[in-house]
């Protein structure tokens, strides 16, 4: 018999799984946001949130895996990324010009979510949808029976530059003009930078390859670089929250995966917001991990779901 953390089936991570609801949830203002949803609901409803750049494609194993769980899982593509259009004319350019925009959908979203049935209601965020859930539940938004936060965006990484020098060059980039502007470029062809990307988020070059894969066989959800718009709201936002008090009035319970050596967000910053959370239970990573945890090598994945899978029987039963 199949394990869920020693699977003798080997899930196909490049199609999409039989029984899912693939379609579009518009927000108040008519933006339609790619939306999918899978799993029977028996043992309750999950929201998965994904972070800046991804498309729902990037985490299909892991909501077939709660799916299998009897989650009913729900997860979408952030305004402006994936399949949920863009904001500027570029299509490769990752923008948002107030990340209270994300907030607002989020809130909308999840209202409507929790109206669609019973049981046990989680939520789940990656990086900066991980930012976004804790964000939003210091802001109101009514707060699910538990929630987990995976490598969260709860400050920006900004090595070599310190960042204050970060905040002040975005902030210049923003007064030329230069805001819906790509804030570094990215070579889509480039052997040697894809690897580099890869070491920066997987140790697993095959689920690093499923990206690539979905990006290239659906090109209208590829993304590039973000903007200097959304540059200068991640350095605001994460300062913002990890500075102020909302953050400490959090009372959900709340698990947060990191890893030690994350080259995208920075884990000192998650530790110190953990010790100002009431309640929140930390787990770290050493270099085993990079920042897509539940997208790296089996060891450090299958470990995650297992810890995320006991979090969730005790805190949301």
């Amino acid at each position: 018999m199949d394990s869920p953390y020693f699977p003798t089936a080997a899930f196909d991570r490049r199609a999409w799984p039989a029984g899912g609801v693939l379609d579009y949830w518009h927000a108040p203002d008519g933006w339609p946001i790619r939306r999918y949803r899978l799993g029977s609901g028996v043992r309750g409803r999950m929201l998965v949130l994904n972070g800046r750049g991804d498309m729902i494609e990037k985490y299909l194993e892991v909501i077939h895996h709660w799916a299998q769980q009897g989650w009913a899982v729900t997860s979408f593509d952030w305004r402006g990324q994936g399949g949920s259009g863009r904001l500027t004319g570029d299509p490769l350019c990752g923008h948002i010009d107030d990340f209270g925009v994300w907030i607002a959908d989020l809130k909308a979203l999840a209202a409507e979510w929790r109206s669609e049935g019973g049981g046990a209601a989680v939520m789940l965020g990656h990086s900066m949808g991980g930012h976004m859930l804790l964000r939003a539940m210091a802001e109101g938004l009514p707060p699910p029976d538990a929630a987990v936060a995976v490598a969260p965006m709860l400050g920006v990484h900004t090595a070599p530059l310190p960042r204050r020098l970060a905040i002040g060059i975005a902030r210049t980039m923003l007064l030329l003009g230069k805001a819906k502007r790509r804030a570094w470029t990215q070579k889509e062809d480039s052997v040697r930078l894809r690897r580099i990307r890869q070491q920066r988020l997987t140790h697993d070059p095959d689920r690093y390859s499923d990206e690539l894969w979905w990006r290239d066989h659906s090109r209208e959800i590829a993304l590039g670089p973000p903007s200097w718009a959304w540059v200068e709201q991640a350095l605001r936002s994460t300062r913002d929250l990890a500075e102020g008090q909302a953050i400490t009035r959090i009372a959900t319970p709340l698990l947060i995966l990191a890893a030690e050596v994350d080259r995208l967000v920075s884990t000192p910053a998650v530790r110190r917001a953990a010790g100002r959370i009431p309640g929140a239970r930390l787990h770290v990573y050493g270099r085993e991990a990079a920042h897509e945890i539940l997208r790296e090598s089996d060891p450090v994945r299958l470990d995650a779901l297992a810890r995320i899978d006991a979090f969730l029987n005790e805190a949301a039963p």
